[in-house]
């Protein structure tokens, strides 16, 4: 015999969606969502109302990442991006800091601690959002992971992708740095428990060791479920995320 259907958690009923004839008010057009957008749209309503998001802003000092990624450039011939840097200072943000490496079960009693590393990464594409994973990022180098991250961007705007290409992450990677803003709160991609987002860098004086220095600044805005992870689980995993990216000749 199948189950009835479950009612909603307590404070979830919803009221219904407002019916308004928009052409009262003036001229209008109508375009359909794209299939994408429609199917991504449940996914982050869901994601929203069911995880009790808190994000947590943090600057990282990245200003010696920009020469170390033209040295790997020239001596790689990979083209190498910042986000190849930003999935390799993930992991090791998640080395750090296993309970962010890890997932709520379907039960919702169990924490399910993960001991690989798969990182997610959105891609804006004409039909909408698509969150490739990089498999096994641990393992690989960062020019391995720039020339994967560029062949599969290339993929999702062109001819989609499988859904088994963007299954199994344990951490995305939101970049809005190539267009700007200055923080944001990023919807974390269930079962993931977190997801970091960046912007643009900006310089900033900044005192070292007695003296006022011109640095380039990365902000970070890491949305964490607070059913896992309490706000000094997420500073000290933005401290480890930003000393990552500070030292990154060593990733």
């Amino acid at each position: 015999m199948s189950e009835s259907p479950k009612a909603p958690p307590a404070g979830l009923e919803l009221a219904p969606w407002p019916q308004v004839d928009f052409a009262l008010f003036g001229d209008v057009e109508t375009r359909p969502l794209s299939r994408i957008q429609k199917l991504v749209g449940t996914y982050l309503s869901r994601n929203w109302v069911m995880i009790p998001h808190v994000t947590h802003q943090e600057e990282a000092d990245v200003s010696t990442l920009d020469a170390a990624r033209r040295r790997l450039s020239d001596s790689s011939g990979v083209k190498i991006t910042p986000l190849a840097y930003l999935a390799k200072a993930a992991v090791a943000a998640l080395k750090a800091h296993p309970q962010f490496n890890a997932s709520i079960d379907g039960s919702g009693r169990n924490l399910v601690l993960k001991k690989y590393f798969h990182i997610g990464f959105a891609v804006d594409t004409p039909n909408g959002l698509l969150v490739p994973v990089i498999r096994d990022a641990d393992h690989k180098t960062v020019p391995e992971i720039a020339s994967e991250i560029a062949e599969v961007s290339q993929q999702a705007r062109t001819k989609g992708l499988p859904a088994d290409r963007m299954a199994g992450g344990c951490f995305s990677i939101s970049s809005l740095g190539s267009i700007g803003g200055t923080s944001f709160t990023p919807i974390i991609n269930a079962p993931e428990v977190a997801i970091m987002g960046v912007t643009r860098t900006f310089e900033k004086p900044v005192r070292i060791d007695g003296e006022l220095q011109w640095r380039t600044m990365l902000p970070l805005s890491l949305s964490y479920d607070h059913r896992v992870i309490n706000g000094a689980d997420a500073a000290r995993f933005c401290l480890s995320f930003a000393q990552a990216l500070a030292e990154a000749d060593a990733l």
